[in-house]
């Protein structure tokens, strides 16, 4: 594996579960040397996919007052800074990724959803649900494009 999507959030309530749904909707038809997987809340429980990976691209619902169904894309370096507004999970994702140190810190993007409902609920808004498509392709985009740089050529 050399990029990991991970879909983060909370499934149980509904917009906060954007990432769950996102990896769900990708699928099997991945590049070789891409692998999608539902995290969910459960960040340090995956941190040895984090390790492994040189890639991290993390999908997750972020709150920065845009329309709901909006999609953010961020490095690690943007969201850690105080002006830029702040996932739902960023605290675990941040806390989890400064445990790990030196060269086996993957290079990190952040795609984040605005949330219109966060409440108890297991499906999406529809500003979501109709967001949904665009992330993924914005997931795929984002893995094709490190592994074209990075000299895998792949049909993502």
């Amino acid at each position: 594996m050399r990029v990991l999507i991970a879909g983060l959030g909370n499934l149980l309530l509904r917009d906060d579960g954007v990432g769950v749904h996102a990896i769900r909707s990708m699928g099997n038809d991945l590049p070789p040397g891409v692998l999608a997987v539902e995290v969910g809340t459960a960040v340090l429980d995956a941190l040895h996919l984090f390790e492994e990976a040189e890639m991290v691209i993390a999908i997750d619902a972020m709150k920065a007052g845009g329309v709901p169904g909006t999609i953010y894309s961020f490095q690690l370096s943007d969201v850690a800074a105080p002006e830029v507004p702040a996932s739902l999970h960023e605290f675990s994702l941040l806390s989890a990724l400064g445990l790990m140190e030196g060269p086996s810190r993957p290079e990190i993007a952040i795609l984040g959803v605005e949330p219109e409902v966060i409440d108890y609920g297991m499906e999406l808004s529809a500003a979501v649900q109709a967001a949904l498509p665009r992330l993924v392709r914005a997931a795929r985009d984002l893995a094709g494009r490190y592994l074209k740089e990075t000299g895998v050529h792949c049909h993502a």
